[in-house]
């Protein structure tokens, strides 16, 4: 076992090493490019394109609006907590920085993966209409890129129980018991029973869940933050001069502030970046790919607004309120870091508004991966395999809860990398067709 875990330890460090981070900058960065800023400059016509897609617009199995809630109900998890807490920890302040550049072109990466699931999609025999990166390489790339869609589908499979489920159970156990004193196993079976409730209808169930949660505990962790920063007003400007500093003359808050590197803050900053909003994973264009649209394009300006919304917004409250407070300094990492910052400005409630984040988070990350993993095994072994892999879903929840997961994570994050191999692959080669049909659309008189 000491030897595997060393060799996954290595396979890890080289998967999420330089050379995939730049991979993944550079994709975004040559995609933003392609679609001449497009991304940043329609900005607000993504969010009035949300706002019609609460009702249908075209076929599909959800609205787009409830699309765009089910991705983020994956997306939005402990990355935004722990996460953001994490790259501070390691890489100074100037993380944080990093992590907005990842967004930024992440929101082409997203609209590129979007805009190709909605365009490259099949129906099955149950009237889901499927979608996302298996998809978009067998249909747009043909039989020869076939093992691609297929490695991209196993990769998807294998994470989803790790980053989408186990990993996500134990936290939200684990924030239970040490907030509200909730044993593991009882956090375990309610968070089995309630996804196996929702899981049993499929994604139009997920999608409507998604749609009144996503919203709710946006308002309850983001409304905390931002009163912490309305308390710090003064401390706003200082903060984000200390970010944008620290980003090209770093100081780690481990090791009395030494160690830290330029290559530590972007590296830290990225890669936690990615880990947040997954732009270039794969992930979120299975969930798009099921929107009720016909519209390719519009779909992809709704998906990119959910890697502004979930590292723009949430991750820069988060690294705002850690650094406003000074906790950064304090020797904390992860979600610890994160709850000591917010207690500390709003003492008796900020752990609990951390708490409920977490829960809330982590729970509904389990629900989205859901469709992510299914979807990866129905493409590969048919629709057979639905209701035997909901079960089994249901099942590994309580089994994350209890278990010691360190291993699991570790895997679970290399699946994560080895899924956006073939995935940013795709969208180099399919670049094309996504920069053709966005000139297309935005060259009608309407828009």
């Amino acid at each position: 076992m000491e030897l595997i875990s060393t060799w996954v330890n290595t396979l890890n460090g080289l998967v999420w090493g330089p050379p995939m981070l730049v991979l993944i900058l550079g994709v975004g960065f040559f995609l933003m490019l392609g679609l001449r800023l497009m991304p940043l400059l329609k900005l607000g016509f993504g969010f009035r394109m949300l706002w019609q897609g609460r009702k249908q617009q075209g076929a599909g199995d959800i609205t787009p609006y409830k699309a765009l809630m089910t991705v983020l109900s994956a997306t939005v998890g402990t990355g935004n907590i722990a996460g953001v807490a994490t790259a501070i920890f390691l890489g100074g302040p100037g993380a944080l920085f990093w992590m907005w550049c990842t967004a930024l072109v992440g929101m082409a990466t997203k609209y590129a993966e979007a805009v190709l699931a909605m365009h490259y999609r099949e129906v099955d025999g149950q009237g889901n209409h499927l979608g996302g990166p298996m998809y978009y390489i067998k249909l747009g790339l043909g039989q020869k890129w076939l093992w691609m869609a297929t490695a991209f589908a196993l990769f998807g499979v294998l994470a989803g129980f790790g980053i989408g489920n186990t990993v996500q159970a134990n936290s939200v156990a684990h924030a239970a018991q040490t907030t509200f004193g909730v044993p593991l196993w009882v956090s375990g079976v309610a968070m089995a029973v309630f996804a196996g409730l929702v899981l049993l209808g499929g994604i139009r169930r997920i999608g409507d869940v998604s749609a009144a949660l996503v919203p709710f505990m946006a308002v309850v962790y983001v409304g905390g933050g931002l009163v912490i920063l309305a308390m710090n007003l003064d401390q706003i400007g200082p903060a984000l001069e200390l970010i944008v500093v620290q980003a090209f003359n770093p100081t780690a808050a481990a090791g009395g502030f030494a160690g830290a590197t330029i290559a530590a803050a972007i590296q830290f900053g990225v890669a936690r970046g990615i880990f947040s909003n997954e732009a270039g994973l794969g992930s979120a264009p299975i969930a798009h790919a099921a929107a009720q649209s016909n519209d390719p394009v519009a779909q992809g300006t709704v998906a990119m607004i959910g890697t502004f919304i979930d590292t723009l917004v949430i991750c820069t409250i988060t690294g705002l309120v850690i650094v406003v407070s000074g906790a950064w300094t304090s020797g904390l990492t992860g979600a610890a870091l994160s709850t000591a910052a917010f207690e500390q400005s709003l003492p008796g409630f900020g752990s609990y508004i951390v708490a409920i984040g977490l829960v809330l988070f982590a729970f509904t990350t389990i629900l989205g991966w859901s469709v992510y993993g299914e979807r990866c095994a129905e493409y590969l072994f048919g629709e057979r395999i639905i209701m035997p892999f909901r079960v089994l879903w249901v099942l590994m929840i309580p089994v994350g809860a209890l278990a010691k997961l360190d291993f699991i994570w570790l895997v679970a994050d290399t699946l994560n990398a080895l899924m956006a191999l073939p995935n940013l692959v795709a969208l180099l080669l399919l670049s094309p067709v996504v920069f053709r049909l966005t000139r297309e659309y935005f060259a009608r008189p309407a828009q």
